[in-house]
């Protein structure tokens, strides 16, 4: 077992002109394959935080990442979805990626004032995706402890957009 960044460097994939030509996806679905890797993975973002209410995974691959965290943390889970894939009532909000602009909801019920939030994703690119569910979670009351994603493309200097910590497991 070597030093848990450099595995995953070394398991994420490369595919270029995705989803636009002149984009670099980081596919992190090679991880998601590795349970072992996976479960170092998941140990590290549940080591990150303590005293949360709730994780806000962000769509989609924060999903796999939000899950697995509910039981080690005793916290809820919310999913932050782009527009028009949650079924109640929603707030949202919106904001610009590398290469488009896109909107972000949660349930307006999904998050009360006070509780505190951890939000996870697997890559920092922008920031605007993450930026805009520590926004929401703002707007519905929620206290923001954290964000934390696998992978961060520092070049793109998104961490900036927080006044809040970041924590990323990969710097490319």
């Amino acid at each position: 077992m070597g030093d848990l960044a450099s595995d995953v460097n070394a398991c994420m994939r490369d595919i270029p002109d995705f989803p636009r030509p002149g984009v670099l996806f980081k596919d992190i679905t090679p991880l998601l394959a590795d349970p072992a890797l996976f479960g170092r993975v998941i140990s590290w973002l549940g080591g990150l935080v303590e005293g949360v209410d709730k994780i806000v995974a962000i769509e989609s691959r924060g999903f796999f990442l939000g899950g697995p965290l509910v039981k080690p943390l005793n916290a809820g889970l919310v999913l932050a979805r782009k527009k028009g894939k949650l079924p109640y009532e929603t707030v949202s909000e919106d904001f610009d990626l590398e290469y488009s602009s896109a909107t972000l909801e949660l349930h307006t019920d999904s998050i009360l004032p006070g509780e505190r939030v951890f939000i996870v994703d697997d890559l920092l690119a922008t920031g605007g995706t993450a930026r805009a569910a520590v926004d929401l979670t703002r707007r519905l009351g929620g206290v923001v402890i954290g964000v934390a994603v696998v992978s961060e493309l520092t070049f793109l200097d998104g961490r900036k957009k927080f006044d809040c910590p970041v924590y990323s497991l990969c710097e490319i």
